[in-house]
């Protein structure tokens, strides 16, 4: 028997790797590039795809929205380019997607909420994320942290240090409940360690860790939790997008098994 009970139905975990529904159930004839990039960075994706004449080879259909799959030339060797969705449950289902048509050597980025007192636009390395979202409990089993790919953050520091940049590692705070981050939950979080938080790292990591393939996000700070009588929006990060995009398109390049 491979279904773990428990009274909270969170913390339920099946070790079957098998479901009823699996992410290639429809067979499709999508063959893609071991290298992936699949970004929090809206509208930045297309435009850029547009601009270097990337391939759509496929898209993925949800409910509200098709997302295209690009496939283009960087620096001679062909990657894997998509948008990733607001929300662990939403992120993860993609990821899971592309990882089962042939994705295993995958970087994220996007923003996150700073809960130190991080100037906007720092770039930041995440080495584990507390996993307070419901996605990678259908993962792995419960646990407080799910650690990133080794592999992945080397990957990553390689080219922050290759592009001059100072950078933090920081454990990150996974959240589903963008509107429940009180003040005293916030306070309890930085009391535990985590810098910063954000909706899906602990579930794409997750995802990642069950499939077997290579996963690591680059972050950097927009909004600030961290006086919590003070909320700042500022500008939600806005001038890092692009050059994270060039900074995640380089990552993925220098991932090495």
């Amino acid at each position: 028997m491979s279904l773990i009970k428990n009274e909270f139905p969170i913390l339920e975990y099946d070790t079957d790797e098998r479901a009823v529904i699996m992410p290639d159930h429809d067979e499709l004839e999508i063959h893609l590039p071991k290298k992936a990039v699949f970004a929090f960075l809206g509208d930045a994706i297309d435009q850029y795809a547009k601009e270097c004449g990337a391939k759509i080879v496929g898209k993925f259909e949800s409910v509200t929205k098709e997302y295209p799959i690009y496939v283009l030339k960087y620096k001679s060797e062909e990657i894997c380019l998509v948008q990733a969705p607001l929300g662990a449950s939403a992120a993860t289902q993609i990821l899971d997607w592309l990882i089962s048509y042939g994705a295993t050597e995958i970087i994220s980025g996007g923003s996150c909420g700073a809960l130190e007192e991080y100037e906007e636009n720092v770039f930041l390395v995440p080495y584990r994320a507390l996993r307070d979202e419901g996605t990678s409990y259908q993962y792995i089993k419960p646990s407080r942290y799910v650690a990133i790919n080794p592999l992945a953050r080397k990957a990553i520091e390689k080219t922050l240090q290759e592009h001059n940049l100072t950078y933090i590692e920081v454990t990150t705070w996974s959240t589903d409940g963008f509107f429940r981050e009180t003040q005293e939950m916030v306070e309890y979080r930085k009391e535990e360690g985590c810098s910063v938080v954000e909706m899906e790292c602990s579930a794409l990591a997750a995802c990642a860790e069950m499939r077997g393939v290579v996963w690591g996000e680059l972050l950097y700070t927009a909004d600030s939790l961290a006086c919590v009588e003070k909320y700042e929006e500022r500008n939600w990060g806005n001038d890092s997008v692009e050059y994270a995009l060039k900074l995640c398109l380089d990552a993925v390049l220098n991932i090495k098994k």
